[in-house]
């Protein structure tokens, strides 16, 4: 007997076969499987392919599979991926969470903590030991995501603009960036961005010229991101007070590429989490966030699967 667990972020999927004890055996990769910016469509699509191969030569379909999305709190989310997922492994059960959840799971198993995350979209999300949940970002790049690697990339092309209308400072990200886009004047960068109808990941893409700026000792940048670890980490205490973790120490890994590819944001972060909240635990996530929907896929054929509830309704 074998179960499946998928992470499908805003840049990348990953999806990992294991075994009834949640034991990694296999895994694939496919791009983001973002329901809000890539649409039903594309995501059955990546869904198909990173489930074919990884099931190559699997003898059954899987007992359960485990999906981790960004947005699927909402009901209505959740109902298209099941549908998606039921059609493409018809017999499995199937369980829908949240992706913060599985990183939670992954870095964190069965115990009360906060996940911070900050890849193409950000959010912080917490479970404390009776089974409540708290959440806080992860409304979109249209909304929200600060800190995120969209939210780093949007700050900088603006940063850029800006000092063309001569009403910022001028900044060393602008030949980077341009080159990035493949453009050899500032104003063209309304091209690729609006006509070309680029997706999140792709302004995503330029974060990590941020943080190299910011180390140069561009101020600009150094600003961005200084706002952005503000943001990411003031989520992180949210969760945790309203979970009421800071009395006693609590995991609280770091998930997504940012912390990562831009270590500026990851030093930040991790220096406003240990002035704010001395007794949190935080550290990289050093597995696949895949590996704890594998995890909860296990849990779901033994019975044993415990969904956290929002202790604010409003979530």
């Amino acid at each position: 007997m074998h179960v499946i667990g998928i992470d499908a972020g805003g840049s990348k999927t990953v999806c990992q076969l294991g075994d009834a004890g949640g034991n990694i055996m296999r895994e694939s990769r496919g791009p983001g499987a973002n329901l809000q910016s890539a649409g039903e469509l594309e995501v059955e699509k990546v869904l198909h392919d990173v489930l074919t191969e990884v099931l190559q030569d699997a003898p059954a379909p899987p007992a359960a599979i485990c999906i981790g999305m960004a947005g699927v709190d909402r009901p209505g989310d959740a109902d298209v991926v099941q549908g998606i997922l039921r059609r493409l492994c018809r017999g499995s059960r199937v369980l829908v969470v949240n992706d913060a959840l599985v990183a939670l799971e992954a870095g964190a198993p069965g115990e009360a903590g906060v996940v911070l995350i900050a890849g193409t979209g950000s959010i912080a999300y917490g479970r404390d030991a009776q089974g409540g949940a708290a959440r806080a970002g992860g409304w979109g790049h249209v909304l929200g995501d600060e800190g995120s690697g969209f939210w780093l990339g949007r700050q900088a092309i603006g940063a850029v603009l800006r000092a063309l209308d001569r009403r910022g400072a001028p900044t060393m990200m602008a030949a980077p960036i341009m080159a990035h886009f493949g453009v050899s004047r500032a104003q063209d960068l309304v091209h690729p961005v609006y006509e070309g109808g680029m997706k999140p990941r792709a302004i995503a893409a330029i974060a990590p010229i941020v943080g190299e700026a910011a180390a140069a000792g561009d101020a600009v940048a150094a600003r961005i991101v200084e706002i952005g670890a503000a943001e990411l980490a003031g989520s992180a205490v949210s969760v945790a007070a309203r979970l009421g973790l800071q009395a006693r120490p609590f995991p609280l890994p770091l998930a997504g590429g940012i912390f990562r590819s831009v270590p500026q944001v990851r030093g930040l972060v991790m220096a406003r989490l240990h002035e704010q909240m001395p007794l949190a635990r935080a550290a990289l996530l050093e597995v696949e966030p895949a590996c704890g929907a594998v995890r909860l896929a296990a849990q779901l054929i033994g019975g044993t699967v415990r969904i956290p509830v929002y202790l604010d309704a409003t979530h």
